[in-house]
């Protein structure tokens, strides 16, 4: 065992069965805090699943991946594997490790048993278009910061596993100085108080994250003294970059496109949406190569999952607006057809988010006799607006064509969330 570079940083796990002290410690403590008749790390299995009911357990296993180059390693949030699923990562050879209510582990054998292929780590994709797949990284491919770094506690607000929460804990297992809080981004009445109190500097999330934690807990949010605010897996718009900039005058506010598949590709700090269109078709070592092939970003990526092919079409939309490339959304659901027009879902958003009583929108297609589909919309306002859904409508119909304004416009009266962090509809 070789101890990361981060050992001695600071892991704060809230809550009465949480922890608070450094990764080494953290390594010495029974697996998912099961007493002192539960497994030590040592004695798990050198290729395994862990299926985590909590930050703890995924803490550890992360640990394990980093602290141990002869192990192969998955790490998952529990409610993101169903059983069949489960039952093929032991046909695999990957031996499943649970935490059960007692709380007790279970460690169900792999069948059939093999030998681990060393360093590997599994990471599981979003699974947006269907059951999450298996993409193969490194810790070294996971870690995308290197050199010196200001001394920080970041917030690590993602579902255990994600490759979002294996940057931020990358980060703090290799590079001394950075400390790390675990929270679940999906409370936003909890979370704020709990980074006040462990003293976090730098968090990172999505765009639906910082919406809900502002509509919810935007007092006790601007009392957090951040240095450093990160945004990634959705589109951004400007809107969310100046609230946040607003918020946090002194702290730098980035953009970071990744994905399981193509790595860390695209890191924006300017304050601007989208990244400059200067960066499309040119060849830097050790950068991704970025390019637009009719409307889809197109990745040559330097830290991509093993097995990817050596340009990844992402399925995202982007669009060269002037000396900007912007990323509005997914292209398999960004297109609406209205009687065979084509509506386009991150359009209509962004017309409602320019609205200045809405704090969050989405937009997808219903289908409807006739004409195939109609826009819907949903929206939440911000506090103490009184706008109807009459008003919002008309808003749209004086921006957009008659075939992409909503024929139905629901007010919601809070911001939905999943637990990717991502918006729940």
């Amino acid at each position: 065992m070789t101890y990361p570079a981060g050992a001695g940083n600071r892991v704060v796990i809230p809550g009465p069965a949480g922890f608070d002290g450094t990764w080494e410690q953290l390594s010495r403590e029974p697996y998912a805090g099961a007493g002192l008749d539960g497994p030590t790390l040592a004695e798990l299995p050198a290729a395994a699943a862990f299926l985590a009911a909590g930050p703890l357990e995924a803490a550890q296993a992360a640990w394990l991946a980093a602290s141990d180059s002869q192990r192969e390693t998955l790490i998952a949030a529990e409610t993101r594997v169903d059983a069949e699923q489960a039952a093929q990562l032991r046909r695999d050879g990957l031996a499943l490790v649970r935490r059960t209510p007692e709380p007790d582990v279970v460690v169900e054998p792999a069948d059939p048993e093999r030998e681990p292929a060393p360093g590997r780590v599994w990471l599981l994709t979003s699974g947006s278009t269907g059951r999450p797949k298996q993409v193969a990284h490194t810790i070294a491919s996971l870690t995308t910061v290197a050199g010196d770094q200001p001394a920080r506690t970041w917030l690590c607000p993602y579902t255990s596993g994600a490759y979002a929460w294996w940057q931020v804990v990358t980060l703090s297992l290799t590079l001394p100085g950075q400390d790390v809080v675990f929270v679940d981004g999906a409370r936003p009445d909890e979370w704020p108080q709990q980074a006040l109190a462990a003293g976090v500097t730098a968090a990172s999330g999505t765009p639906t994250f910082w919406r809900q934690a502002i509509f919810r807990s935007g007092e006790t949010l601007a009392r957090l003294p951040l240095q450093q605010v990160t945004l990634g897996g959705e589109p951004v718009d400007q809107a969310v970059l100046t609230q946040l900039a607003e918020l946090f005058p002194q702290a730098r506010v980035s953009w970071i496109y990744a994905s399981s598949e193509a790595g860390a590709a695209i890191a924006v700090h300017d304050g601007r949406a989208g990244f400059p269109a200067a960066w499309l078709d040119r060849d830097t070592p050790g950068r991704p190569r970025l390019s637009v092939d009719d409307g889809e970003l197109v990745i040559a990526a330097s830290q991509a999952a093993e097995g990817m092919d050596a340009e990844i079409r992402t399925g995202d939309r982007a669009e060269v607006q002037g000396d900007r490339v912007l990323i509005t959304g997914r292209i398999a659901s960004d297109e609406i057809n209205v009687g065979g027009a084509k509506a386009s879902a991150s359009k209509v958003t962004a017309v409602l988010l320019e609205h200045p009583d809405v704090a969050w929108a989405a937009v997808r297609g219903r289908r409807a006799p006739l004409v195939g589909n109609v826009v819907m919309a949903e929206v939440v306002l911000r506090e103490g607006a009184t706008t109807t859904d009459a008003e919002l409508t008309a808003w749209c119909a004086e921006r957009l064509p008659d075939y992409s304004v909503p024929r139905r416009l629901r007010i919601l009266p809070e911001i939905p969330i999943k637990e990717s962090l991502k918006s729940d509809v």
